[in-house]
C-alpha cells in the first residue's frame, strides 16, 4: 500500500467565499467554495482518489477493497469511518450552532455525534468567534432568547488570531465568525442544530430553518471549559506541537524546516493536509509532493517515511 493523494468533495453554503479556489486550489464549479472536505467518507461527501492505480476512485470504494488494515487498529473500535476532516472558509458569519453527543445523534438522527477541533488557518484583523456563553444559563432563558434574537447578549465572543486552537465538546455552543478560514478535524457526522441565523434565507427566498428543541437538548448551557496545548517538542528539522488528543482524534502541527522522521504504524493511519510551504513525503524509495491545500492519506503500517521541505502540515491520527 502507498499514500494517496486525496480530491475532496466542495460545499457552497451561503456564507463561504473563495479562497479555497483562489489560494488553495480547490476545484468547483460552484460560485463559492465554503468548505473542502479533505478527509471523507460521508454520504455527504466522500473523498476521491486523485493519482495512480486508484485514481477516480471513492475513498470508501477503495477501503472496501483494501480492508481494515488501511486504517490501523484503532479505528476497528469505531462502527464506520471515525472522522471528517475539513478547510472552511468564512466570508460571513456561519449560524450560531450546537452538535449533539453520541448517544443524542444515534438515537436521533442516525450517526456519529460531533466533537471537532478547530485550528485557525488565517484571519482577518479583529475577526472573532463564538466558543460557549459568558455566564450559565437556565433552559428556560435559553429558549426565551432564541425566540425573542436575544441570544448573541449572552455568548462568549473570543477574538482570534492566526495559529489560534478550539476544541469544541458536542453539546457546545459555537460559531466560526467572519473573515476566519480554519481547518476542522471532527467526529464523522453532519447533524447541525441551528439556533440562530443572523436573518438570512436560502436559496429558496425562505429562511433557514432552526432546530430550537433538539438544540435545547442536547446544549450546555454555560461557559466553555478553557482548553490548553501542551508545549511544542523541537527536533532537529522540525516542531511538533499536539493541537488536540481525544477518542476520536489526535491532532499536531508540524512546522517543517529541513526533514521530519515519522512512523506509521499498525495502529493508525496518517492524514497531512498542508497549510503552507512546499514539501516532500518521502518513503520505501519514492516520494509524493504536497503544497498548500494538498491532502495526503497515508495507510497504517506503511512503517517509516519523512517530511521534507519548509512549510506546516498538520497531521491526524486516531
Amino acid at each position: 500500500m502507498k499514500p494517496l493523494r486525496l480530491t475532496p468533495p466542495c460545499k457552497d453554503y451561503i456564507w463561504g467565499g473563495t479562497r479555497l479556489r483562489e489560494e488553495y486550489g480547490k476545484v468547483s464549479d460552484k460560485e463559492k467554495i465554503a468548505e473542502s472536505w479533505e478527509l471523507s467518507c460521508h454520504p455527504d461527501g466522500t473523498s476521491v482518489i486523485a493519482e495512480g492505480e486508484f485514481a477516480g476512485m471513492k475513498l470508501t470504494e477503495y477501503l472496501a477493497q483494501a480492508g481494515d488494515a488501511v486504517l490501523g487498529l484503532h479505528a476497528q473500535r469505531f462502527s464506520a469511518f471515525p472522522v471528517l476532516i475539513k478547510l472552511i472558509d468564512a466570508k460571513d458569519n456561519l449560524s450560531v450552532q450546537v452538535h449533539p453527543d453520541n448517544a443524542y445523534a444515534q438515537r436521533v438522527e442516525g450517526e456519529f455525534g460531533k466533537t471537532e477541533m478547530w485550528y485557525i488557518v488565517d484571519c482577518d484583523e479583529g475577526a472573532s468567534l463564538i466558543y460557549g456563553f459568558r455566564d450559565e444559563i437556565s433552559e428556560e432563558e435559553f429558549r426565551e432568547r432564541i425566540e425573542h434574537n436575544t441570544l448573541l447578549d449572552v455568548v462568549n465572543t473570543v477574538p482570534v488570531k492566526k495559529g489560534d486552537v478550539f476544541f469544541i465538546e458536542a453539546g457546545t455552543l459555537h460559531a466560526i465568525g467572519k473573515g476566519i478560514l480554519i481547518a476542522e478535524i471532527q467526529q464523522n457526522s453532519n447533524t447541525t442544530y441551528r439556533v440562530y441565523d443572523y436573518g438570512r434565507v436560502g436559496a429558496d427566498g425562505k429562511p433557514r430553518e432552526l432546530h430550537i428543541d433538539k438544540a435545547i437538548d442536547v446544549t450546555e448551557r454555560r461557559p466553555a471549559p478553557p482548553y490548553q496545548i501542551p508545549a511544542p517538542v523541537v527536533t532537529d528539522g522540525c516542531t511538533a506541537t499536539q493541537l488536540a488528543a481525544c477518542e476520536y482524534f489526535t491532532v499536531k502541527r508540524l512546522e517543517i524546516a529541513g526533514s521530519a522522521q515519522m512512523n506509521a504504524d499498525e495502529t493508525s493511519f496518517h492524514h497531512l493536509l498542508c497549510l503552507n510551504g512546499d514539501l516532500t513525503v518521502a518513503y520505501h524509495g519514492e516520494e509524493m509532493a504536497i503544497s498548500k491545500g494538498g491532502s495526503i492519506l497515508i495507510p497504517a503500517a506503511l512503517g517509516a517515511y519523512s517530511i521534507n521541505g519548509t512549510g506546516t502540515a498538520l497531521l491526524t491520527t486516531i
